[in-house]
This record gives structure tokens, sequence and C-alpha cells, in this order.
């Protein structure tokens, strides 16, 4: 097989582009000047990443940002359907390493389905007394949603499709795309 034949093999494991990576990157800068100015009289703005999906947008975010901000990050795993009326369907693997008492504190997420995640994040760290809690998603699928969370910061909107790249994956596959594409079933 020629390098003709390997890329054009490669290029057909590529998934449609749903956003492409300059209407991401124009949309981080938007969220950074919003979340600057939200944060213009802060001392210092704690960012919480949850891994794995928010690496690449956490990154890109926190290189825009003017405010002073430190970065954290977290790993919860989620249990699917709730066991009883009353468990969590999310539990937290890894915390942050420093306190967030009296800080701001944004919560970062590559994309928010169900809601749970997210709820449940914001109670855990509302727990540690902080200034503030707000959430910054770069993804929202509204058609999913089991549980209502304010976003205080959106990237994008977008339809209940399995989406991959820019930090989202498959199996461990397509997370590091520049863009974020429409993963179809025969691709699962």
């Amino acid at each position: 097989m020629g390098l003709t034949d390997s890329a054009s093999v490669r290029d057909m494991d590529m998934p449609p582009t749903l956003l492409s990576e300059s209407e991401i990157q124009s949309r981080v800068d938007e969220l950074a000047s919003e979340i600057d100015a939200t944060y213009a009289d802060t001392e210092m703005l704690v960012l919480i990443g949850v891994l794995k999906g928010s690496f690449i947008f956490l990154s890109d975010l926190a290189r825009r940002l003017k405010v002073p901000h430190r970065v954290e990050f977290i790993a919860v795993s989620s249990y699917g359907a709730k066991e009883s009326e009353h468990a969590d369907p999310v539990r937290l693997l890894m915390d942050v390493r420093h306190g967030i008492d009296g800080e701001d504190v944004l919560l970062v997420e590559d994309i928010v389905d169900t809601g749970h995640t997210l709820a449940y994040l914001k109670r855990l760290f509302a727990a540690h007394e902080p200034n503030s809690v707000r959430t910054c998603t770069l993804l929202h699928k509204p058609d999913r949603t089991e549980q209502e969370v304010p976003i205080d910061f959106l990237g994008f909107t977008i339809p209940d499709v399995w989406v991959v790249g820019y930090g989202l994956d498959y199996a461990e596959r397509h997370r590091t795309l520049p863009y974020i594409g429409e993963l179809p079933p025969e691709m699962r």
C-alpha cells in the first residue's frame, strides 16, 4: 500500500465535521472575554477541569484568560442509571489538590448531556464554601437533559449525536482531533 492509499484509508476513518476548528477557536476567544468580564475583580479564579474530556478546551481557554487564575483537575466516574432513588450516579475519583475555600471557582466541562455530573460537582464544590461556583461547558445537548443545571458560560448547543474530537472520544479514539466530529453508527 503506497502513501496515497494509506492516507485515503486514514481519511475514511475521520468523522465528518460538526464544528470546525475555526468555529471552536472563535468561540473559545469569546468565552474567555466573557469570563474575564465576569471575574474582572477576582483575586484568583480557580479553573477546575473535569478529566479527561475537558483538557484541550481548558488548556485553550486558560491561555486566553487575562484574569489571574490557576488550574486544577478532577476525575469522575458515572454509574449510568441510579441504583436507588437516593443514589448519586456520579463518583469522584480524583479531587483538587488545593483548597478552594473563599475562592471563585469555574467548573470546566467538555459536554453536558444528562446534567447529572455537573449537578453533582456543583453540590460537591459548594460544600467547600468557595466565594462562587459557576460552570463553563463547551457543548450542551439539551435533548438529553434529565437534571437541569445552570450553565453560566456555554460554547455550543448541539443535537443529540455522538461527538468526538477536541477532547471528546469514543473508546479513547479521536480525542485529539482539532475539530468536533459527529461519529456515525458505522464508526462505533
